[in-house]
């Protein structure tokens, strides 16, 4: 048996002796209530979420654990920490933001104990250092914060605090799980007039800020109306000059193909017209290109030529204008200068030479042309 043991079992043997002798003496005394007499008891009891350490005779420390744990009077020191989430406050803390507005802030820490040992025997009030602790980090972290700093993230505030408190606690075996500011509002009646004048003024610039940004919108969406304006133009003059294109460029291409076609029937009126002035038949069955000759084809080239111009001439006489035509070739008129057939000088000349002529010469030299009508120009004097 160790020494605390015998010592233990001593002093249960004398206590028991005293208690004997002091119940014989006073057995006929009348008995005192319950709560007058203190009570020595061997037996403590340690609740749950709660950790005790036992000391004897001022060393030597055992943990003990929830339940009932053996403790004895005078020999025997005892001290319980709670090891739960506990919460310390702080109340109307007076500090300075960075931009030297006084405020008053109050907030709430909250820390768990993980050491039990280190909480019991590395501080002397865990509770009191805590909230130490948080005081001192909670007007210094104040002083890292502009106002509207703190006013928009107050949740960056409280992180911080969190991470600083805690830094600071863990040697002690103590965990900051959280630090939460309930209020903070400027320290005096005047700080608070200067603050609201201030968040005024800033209301106003953004509201000009705003104002101007939607200007620039309205600008900005002119500016793009009128783009999309000149291009939506510019798509439908481009649309109508390709529509003019095609329609010039198909207008062109049918007067090709017209001037195909009329010169393909052309040829085969004079093809005809040839193979009727060699003698063939157009229903021969004994049809020779050989037979026709390019005197054949001028012939009848001719032939067509002076048809057009029968046809223009009765065109010409079943005119109801009162213009004037002269008909015949520049040697005929007796004008063989160089005078162009359809100049207006030449006509005037024209008109000139047959004045100087007899109507009788110009007749018999159209009637020398072997009986067919030659018309080398018309000019027409109004």
């Amino acid at each position: 048996m160790n020494v605390s043991g015998r010592v233990a079992g001593r002093y249960l043997a004398s206590s028991t002796r005293s208690s004997l002798a002091f119940r014989s003496q006073h057995a006929l005394r009348p008995h005192s209530s319950p709560s007058s007499v203190a009570r020595r008891t061997f037996l403590t009891i340690i609740e749950q979420g709660h950790e005790g350490w036992r000391l004897a005779l001022g060393r030597d420390p055992v943990k003990l654990t929830p339940g009932l744990n053996i403790k004895i009077p005078l020999y025997h020191t005892l001290t319980v920490l709670d090891v739960r989430e506990s919460s310390v406050d702080i109340p109307n803390l007076p500090a300075y933001t960075s931009d030297n507005v006084p405020v008053l802030c109050s907030g709430s820490l909250f820390y768990r104990i993980d050491d039990s040992y280190r909480a019991c025997f590395a501080v002397s009030d865990v509770a009191r250092n805590v909230q130490n602790i948080g005081t001192s980090a909670m007007r210094s972290v104040l002083g890292t914060f502009s106002y509207d700093q703190i006013i928009a993230d107050r949740n960056g505030l409280n992180q911080k605090l969190n991470n600083v408190i805690g830094n600071s606690i863990a040697d002690w075996g103590v965990s900051c799980t959280r630090f939460e500011v309930q209020s903070f509002q400027p320290a005096n009646r005047e700080v608070e007039r200067q603050l609201e004048l201030q968040m005024e003024a800033e209301r106003n610039r953004r509201k000009q800020l705003l104002d101007t940004q939607a200007q620039i919108n309205v600008a900005e969406g002119q500016k793009q109306k009128v783009i999309l304006e000149s291009e939506g133009h510019l798509e439908a003059k481009s649309n109508e000059a390709d529509a003019k294109y095609k329609t010039v460029y198909r207008e062109a291409e049918a007067r090709q193909q017209q001037a195909l076609m009329e010169a393909s029937a052309l040829a085969q009126q004079v093809e005809s017209i040839a193979r009727a002035l060699s003698g063939q038949s157009s229903s021969s069955a004994t049809y020779s290109e050989s037979l026709i000759t390019p005197e054949h084809r001028k012939l009848a080239l001719s032939t067509l030529v002076e048809l057009r111009r029968l046809e223009q001439l009765k065109a010409i006489a079943q005119s109801q204008s009162n213009s004037t035509y002269f008909f015949g070739d520049k040697a005929a008129l007796g004008m063989s200068g160089n005078f162009d057939a359809f100049n207006v000088d030449y006509a005037q000349a024209v008109k000139a030479g047959i004045e100087g002529k007899s109507e009788g010469a110009a007749l018999g030299q159209a009637s020398g042309l072997g009986g067919r009508t030659r018309a080398e120009g018309a000019v027409v004097v109004n």
